[in-house]
Parts: structure tokens; C-alpha cells; sequence
């Protein structure tokens, strides 16, 4: 049997989210390695440009030179702003923990790839922005569904042995919020797409999830 990406189904939130943090537990301290910053650009709500979005990873142009939806920009400069907001420690984390990433060998996990989305960034970021795709294996829209990033994060949370406070709970919500719009907003670009129009029809529940009035 060879490594493959694991198929969501029964379990799967609680593998990708103990293996997360494992790895976070495992990681150095952020100071004892070269710098991660800036973060790659889906992580980068902290970008330090004058624009609302950082630039695309996989095109050329401005994001900021195509506004709209209205909804969209709001949401990001929401999450930009509450993110900013929160006073916790970065970790070293894996910002792209999506299944095309990882492989797995009878259930268990072989490899990660994709290294050069290590960041540095709060715990709860590095959960939230996985909690949002883990379940994406490279196909079009795929992402997690609201009750995945729940599963996620609850199993993340037994998988660290301390609960979430409420406040990063809703930073792991928010950082879910940035990736899937950043991704949403790349559509934005070719006149939409399927992640545009499934963040749509999810917004609603997990901006009010982050604590986020849009």
C-alpha cells in the first residue's frame, strides 16, 4: 500500500489536528530559528503593505486594484484588524496544512511537505488557518466545511491539553476567515469561482464564530 492524502471521513479532523500539534509542540522557539517573515501571503493578514491584501502567490497584479465584493473586503479588514489585536506568543507552525501536503501510510502519517509555508505566527492562527482547508486535496473549492474547522479545532484543543480562552478561539476562526477569503478573493480576479461563492454562503456563521460584525 503506498502513501496517499488522507480521505476526510470518520477521525480524519482528529489525525490532521494532533499532528499539528505535535508538531507544534515539537518545533523550536520562533527566536532560535532565521526569520519567517513575512508569512506566505494566505497567512499574511499581517502583511505590513499600505494595501488591504498582500500580493498573489501564483500571479501578477494587485488584489487591491480589483475591489469587491463589498462583503469580502470587509471581512478581511475585520480579520486584519482583530488579528492585530491579540497579545499571544508566536509558535512555529506549518501555514498550508491542507491533505495534498501530508501522506499517510496505513493511517498513520509519513510526510509533510510544502516547508517553505513554516511561519511563525500565534497558536491559534496556525490552527485557525488550518482548521479552514485542511480537507483540501488540490481539487476546485475544496476546503473545510464549518462543522470540519469545528472538528478540527476541538480535536486540536484535546490534542494540546489545555482549552482554547474565547480569545483564541475566535483569533482560530479569524485566521480560517483570512485563507478562505484570500483564496476567495484570488477568484475575484477571474470574475469568481467555486471558493468565492462557498465562503458566500458560509460567511455569515464563521465571521459571527470570530467575534466579527461585517
Amino acid at each position: 500500500m503506498g502513501a496517499t492524502c488522507w480521505a476526510p471521513g470518520p477521525g480524519a479532523a482528529g489525525r490532521f489536528a494532533a499532528l499539528l500539534a505535535e508538531l507544534v509542540r515539537l518545533a523550536p522557539d520562533p527566536a532560535a530559528v532565521p526569520t519567517l517573515v513575512p508569512s506566505p501571503p494566505w497567512a499574511a493578514w499581517d502583511h505590513p503593505g499600505l494595501g488591504l491584501w498582500p500580493p498573489p502567490d501564483d500571479r501578477d497584479g494587485s488584489l487591491d486594484d480589483h475591489p469587491g465584493p463589498a462583503w469580502l473586503d470587509r471581512v478581511a479588514a475585520a480579520v486584519r484588524e482583530r488579528l492585530a489585536g491579540l497579545r499571544l506568543p508566536p509558535v512555529v507552525g506549518h501555514a498550508d496544512w491542507a491533505s495534498q501536503n501530508l501522506r499517510w501510510h496505513g493511517g498513520r502519517p509519513l510526510a509533510v511537505h510544502d516547508w517553505d509555508s513554516a511561519v511563525a505566527q500565534p497558536e491559534a492562527v496556525v490552527a485557525g488557518l488550518a482548521a479552514a482547508v485542511w480537507p483540501a486535496a488540490g481539487g476546485p473549492a475544496e476546503a473545510a466545511t464549518v462543522q470540519q474547522t469545528a472538528e478540527f479545532l476541538a480535536a486540536y484543543e484535546q490534542a494540546r491539553g489545555r482549552p482554547w480562552t474565547s480569545v483564541e478561539r475566535q483569533a482560530c476562526w479569524a485566521a480560517g476567515l483570512w485563507v478562505r477569503a484570500f483564496n476567495a478573493k484570488k477568484e475575484r480576479l477571474d470574475g469568481g469561482g467555486p471558493q468565492l461563492d462557498r465562503l458566500a454562503g458560509e460567511v455569515a456563521e464563521r465571521a459571527a464564530r470570530a467575534g466579527l460584525t461585517i
